[in-house]
């Protein structure tokens, strides 16, 4: 999944929705799983839980997945997963930033090296790019028939440091720090989002040709498709012609 912004969203046409969907799910099971293992299967006491619950339901999860998941978290003997980072370079030096979560790291990690590598790319080590992006908490919020005037002095005053108003969504972004004030805010609003999370968003983009750039969305396709990605951010300037041609 690439997130919210403009920068990491790349378009998927209509046939892919259904595999996209299923990718989403198996996301939000693995971060179900992570989270109860990590602080028990009571939401309650469990704000990570309770934020992974909440963007089940706003993936429209069944409840009876949510319940598998929590049950699958609290088995002694089901799989430990890890959270690991991968950080490389795709070519003409755009930068992609790939956030997973694995039950079999020496996989994981021989899957990503194979993907940099058919498309002339490259695995650097970690730590070497995230001095390129910055860490904003992205909030997706259903539009309704929300007090927007109310409603953005509220946020801001959590910490809001943008707020994108479209037409059946809003898009609330925060720093990494607020991104917990935010939370609590929205819960107090009794607002429940579609979707909050913490996004890698680049401090400048690369621009290349069209060509060049299908191939490094090619290799972004490439990553997103693998079952242990969770997240994949990048710093490739999406252009609108280059998004039209993607529709």
């Amino acid at each position: 999944m690439s997130g919210h912004n403009k920068w990491s969203t790349i378009k998927r046409k209509k046939g892919a929705l259904d595999a996209k969907r299923s990718k989403i799910f198996s996301r939000i099971i693995k971060e179900i799983t992570v989270a109860v293992k990590e602080g028990g299967p009571d939401p309650d006491g469990n704000p990570r839980l309770r934020l992974a619950i909440s963007n089940a339901k706003g993936a429209s999860m069944p409840k009876d997945n949510i319940l598998r998941a929590i049950n699958k978290g609290s088995d002694k003997d089901a799989a430990s997963y890890n959270e690991t980072t991968y950080e490389g370079y795709a070519p003409n030096g755009v930068a992609i930033y790939i956030e997973c979560t694995t039950d079999n790291l020496q996989r994981t990690i021989s899957n990503i090296r194979s993907y940099f590598n058919k498309f002339g790319g490259s695995l650097g080590t970690n730590g070497s790019l995230a001095f390129l992006f910055d860490r904003k908490g992205i909030f997706t919020i259903p539009k309704g028939d929300i007090n927007l005037d109310d409603f953005e002095m509220e946020v801001i005053d959590a910490g809001a440091e943008d707020i994108q108003v479209e037409e059946d969504t809003i898009t609330i972004t925060t720093a990494m720090e607020d991104f917990g004030a935010m939370i609590k805010k929205l819960e107090e609003m009794g607002i429940e989002p579609e979707n909050a999370e913490l996004q890698r968003l680049p401090k400048d983009t690369v621009k290349v040709d069209k060509e060049a750039a299908k191939k490094i969305l090619r290799l972004i396709d490439l990553f997103e498709e693998d079952d242990d990605v969770n997240n994949v951010f990048h710093n490739l300037e999406l252009t609108d012609e280059l998004m039209e041609d993607l529709d």
